[in-house]
């Protein structure tokens, strides 16, 4: 398994970010995603990845430890599972996301393989916390 995790403080309360996160749609689209699709306690998102268009199926896992967690239900992974958590500092709250996943092997080669994922993954994650300044 892979893993990319971003961790940053901000400013706002715990509760305000947890409230942010709990929005999955607007969180997912701060992230950069072509398409979020909310549907139950799933969601589904499509973004191009180069001249990859991905498109996963995930469901949203109840977790105490977490302020937001899912798994990929189906998609471009063998498994794929992204964990957010918040925690109250003295300054504001810290917030990390950490994403797990392993590629399946019909996708890796040259131009899809797990640096581009680790890379895109980051690009994602620091975006939905750019948001997460705004606050």
């Amino acid at each position: 398994m892979e893993t990319v995790t971003v961790t940053r403080e901000v400013e706002a309360s715990p509760e305000r970010v947890r409230d942010a996160i709990s929005d999955v749609e607007s969180f997912m689209l701060a992230a950069g995603f072509d398409e979020v699709h909310v549907e139950g306690d799933g969601f589904r998102l499509v973004n191009q990845v180069g001249l990859f268009e991905i498109e996963l199926d995930l469901v949203v896992e109840d977790r105490a430890d977490a302020a937001l967690a899912y798994r990929q239900r189906d998609g471009i992974f063998r498994e794929m599972e992204t964990v957010y958590t918040v925690e109250e500092t003295a300054d504001g709250t810290r917030v990390e996301a950490t994403t797990e996943y392993a590629l399946a092997a019909k996708l890796v080669g040259p131009v899809f393989d797990g640096t581009v994922v680790k890379r895109q993954r980051r690009k994602e994650l620091n975006a939905q916390f750019d948001s997460l300044e705004d606050l």
